[in-house]
């Protein structure tokens, strides 16, 4: 046993001698090529001189980056976590000029600019160098594992022998893009999981050899994260129309990825179910817009609406995962990368003249790189301690493919490279498992997929807002009165009051205070609210104030169909050519329904039943033979309404837990799963299949109905990505050395 210690530690100096030689290298390399930084005096000294003065700064800076840096790091969390890999560079560089100043020759300095790229050099080589020697010593790697393991089991309770199970959301990743992916070979990881290799198919294998299963499920109406999540994670996303919302009662503007209306609506879910969230029982929640009920959350959204304190940090996360310079180095040499990436991919888009295209400058590249590398890196760290904390249950959102789907399109080579780095994430998520203190399950998963299409402005030239402005005879902005669509609208109001075409140019207004409409957007989705009427308009209010807006809407090329309430019916669906169908006979006759697929009218149907539906609903118009839709917003991959791939995301399950559609989900054996409750109940399920009869089946009291009467209760960039606030709670979190996902 002596003589094991012995040759661990021999090869644990081993590897830190190696480390610090090439680093003295490195510096005297930099010292020859960068002219403001040298390592002996002006008169000059001699090689063995030099070579001491670089292998002592070597050595001061490899200790301050060990002992000073985490706290510097602390000094990041008072900083937007935007600039947080900017700021790493220069806290870098002020760390070698202190070590230079500390160097006993004195003979050794930089020029502060230079310092900067000779610190995150240095920073990058000792990473790689110890990272590469670790991954060559194999038993050194577990031995680390191992360690962080023992380290979190003796802080807590005995360890559960039972599996545990992670959940890693691809936000906005398609079932068919993740089947496409497969075949392409983009995704190895996955592939394997499913017995494919590459350009087969992504059904699980027939010899055997797949220990996963992929199986669709269909969004609700609104298929965005803020819905999708809220019904997974805590059972009911009851009364959540659509990614932002005015509510008439209170007279805010809900926005799902807001921390202030995240924390309520979380708040309203439990208030429904009666139950805490899916991850309840000594879970973890990473990088999410809502809590679940875990007992430790980083990087969660629902959380930064609260006081700060010890227990709500909102940074803390990064904190973790930061602390580790080598960490630091990584992730923001990455994020350099990616903004120099995007600002590559967008300028050839802009040049090819390809269509259709979204403008991506201003801070865009900067939102892109936070959610492709800074907030992947530190989710996928805040899992991995999890996991070798022997947590039960996680779960953790990856927002990379949304947030550059929603700018270069869901299908194509810029999306491509983020699946790959995806996959990469999901093999390291892997590796950890195997070193876990308890074995763990893997369920990956998506919250909605993405519509490709043109923006409704560019393929007419006005806003959603814009032509509900024209269709009550409001003034337009001079850009789309110009347009056919704008013309038409004018045209239209003047008929429905029996007016004259006017030659001067003069536009009908309507008296009163207060009766302009609040037009937002949800991406492919449209919410029509008059904010002066308490109550939700019937369509008999809205034909009296606005004759002309209904028919306005509905007969335009863009938008597929509307929803608004009817005193006879209670709800109709209306559409092109006079078309208005009630919602009981929907299933019964065809109507601008049929084009968006099976559940259509299930789903409009329980949206009509929610509170705060807006007075008018529009769904744009899509395209079945190609998936297109046209997003409000804009965006060129879009999601938040019907239409095409963004309904129907995925679930990726282990084959040793029961199949999603088992049991009668739906009340079908083996149906496809429908909303996000259902899924939330699949995952349920498959906890206490893990966990035994501690995890409830069912959240609260019995689910309600989807479709049925609801009792109202009345409580009081935005892209949807979930990274626009970065918040958690502390979470003590190490890495495994030598890996990294970018």
């Amino acid at each position: 046993m002596r003589g094991v210690r012995w040759r661990r530690a021999v090869s644990q100096a081993g590897r830190s001698i190696a480390v610090w030689v090439v680093s003295t290298l490195t510096m005297l390399v930099l010292a020859g090529i960068l002219p403001d930084f040298r390592l002996q005096s002006a008169d000059g000294d001699s090689s063995t001189t030099i070579a001491v003065t670089a292998a002592v700064g070597a050595g001061v800076f490899g200790v301050l980056s060990a002992l000073v840096w985490p706290l510097l790091v602390r000094l990041l969390l008072l900083v937007p976590a935007l600039v947080l890999g900017l700021l790493v560079f220069f806290l870098n560089g002020s760390l070698l000029l202190l070590a230079l100043r500390l160097n006993p020759s004195g003979q050794s300095e930089a020029a502060p600019e230079t310092a900067v790229i000779v610190a995150a050099v240095m920073s990058a080589v000792a990473s790689a160098t110890g990272g590469a020697l670790a991954v060559r010593d194999d038993d050194a790697y577990r031995r680390r594992l191992y360690r962080l393991a023992d380290r979190r089991r003796r802080r807590g309770p005995a360890c559960p022998v039972t599996p545990g199970t992670v959940f890693l959301q691809l936000d906005g990743v398609g079932h068919d893009v993740l089947e496409a992916a497969v075949r392409k070979g983009l995704m190895p990881t996955v592939a394997r999981w499913l017995g494919s290799g590459p350009g087969q198919g992504a059904a699980p294998a027939a010899d055997g050899g797949a220990t996963h299963r992929l199986t669709p499920w269909r969004t609700d109406w609104s298929s965005q994260t803020g819905a999708s999540q809220l019904g997974i994670l805590h059972g009911s996303n009851h009364d959540v129309p659509a990614f932002r919302w005015y509510e008439k009662d209170s007279g805010e503007v809900m926005v799902s990825n807001r921390p202030t209306s995240a924390a309520e609506l979380q708040r309203r879910a439990v208030e429904r179910t009666g139950d805490g969230g899916l991850l309840s029982a000594d879970g973890a929640s990473r990088g999410n817009l809502f809590s679940g009920g875990a007992d430790e959350q980083a990087l969660v959204l629902s959380i930064a609406a609260r006081r700060r304190s010890r227990e709500t940090r909102s940074r803390a996360g990064y904190f973790a995962y930061f602390s580790d310079p080598a960490n630091a180095v990584r992730t923001a040499l990455s994020f350099v990368a990616e903004v120099v990436r995007e600002i590559a991919q967008s300028t050839r888009s802009r040049l090819r003249k390809e269509r259709p295209r979204v403008r991506r400058g201003g801070l865009y590249p900067l939102v892109r790189a936070f959610a492709t590398v800074v907030e992947r890196d530190v989710v996928v760290a805040a899992v991995t301690g999890d996991m070798l904390a022997g947590r039960t249950a996680v779960y953790a959102d990856l927002v990379a493919y949304d947030e550059v789907a929603h700018h270069s399109g869901p299908l194509g080579r810029d999306t491509e490279q983020v699946l790959e780095r995806l996959d990469r994430a999901l093999a390291l998520v892997e590796s950890v498992a195997e070193h876990a203190p308890r074995p763990y399950r893997i369920v990956v998963l998506s919250d909605h997929g993405q519509s490709p299409g043109e923006t409704f402005r560019a393929r007419y030239g006005l806003t959603l807002g814009d032509l509900v402005r024209a269709g009550c005879g409001l003034p337009v902005p001079r850009r789309a009165e110009r347009t056919h669509s704008g013309a038409e609208a004018r045209a239209a109001v003047r008929a429905a009051l029996r007016r004259p075409v006017e030659e001067g140019g003069a536009r009908h207004r309507p008296a009163g205070r207060g009766s302009e409409p609040l037009v937002l957007a949800s991406g492919n989705l449209g919410l029509v609210s008059f904010p002066d009427v308490p109550h939700r308009m019937s369509k008999e209010e809205i034909d009296a104030r606005h004759p002309a807006l209904l028919s306005t809407l509905a007969n335009h090329p863009g938008v597929g169909f509307l929803l608004v309430r009817s005193e006879r019916h209670g709800g109709v669906v209306l559409g092109a050519h006079g078309a208005e169908i009630p919602l009981d006979r929907l299933d019964d006759e065809r109507g601008p329904l049929d084009v968006f697929g099976p559940g259509a009218a299930d789903a409009v149907r329980r949206t009509h039943s929610f509170p705060h539906t807006a007075d008018i609903m529009v769904n744009s118009f899509h395209d079945p033979a190609d998936g297109e839709v046209l997003a409000f917003e804009e965006q060129i991959g879009s999601h938040g309404g019907l239409g095409g791939a963004q309904a129907r995301p995925f679930l990726l399950s282990p084959l040793a837990l029961s199949a999603p559609g088992d049991f009668g989900e739906n009340g079908d054996d083996g149906a496809e799963p429908v909303g996000a409750e259902a899924v939330h109940r699949i995952l349920r399920r498959w906890l206490r299949e893990s966990n035994g009869p501690e995890v409830p089946l069912e959240p609260g009291p019995e689910p309600k109905s989807r479709t049925g009467p609801v009792t109202t209760t009345q409580t009081r960039p935005t892209t949807d990505t979930g990274t626009t606030t970065d918040t958690g709670t502390g979470t003590d979190t190490e890495t495994v050395p030598g890996e990294h996902v970018a």
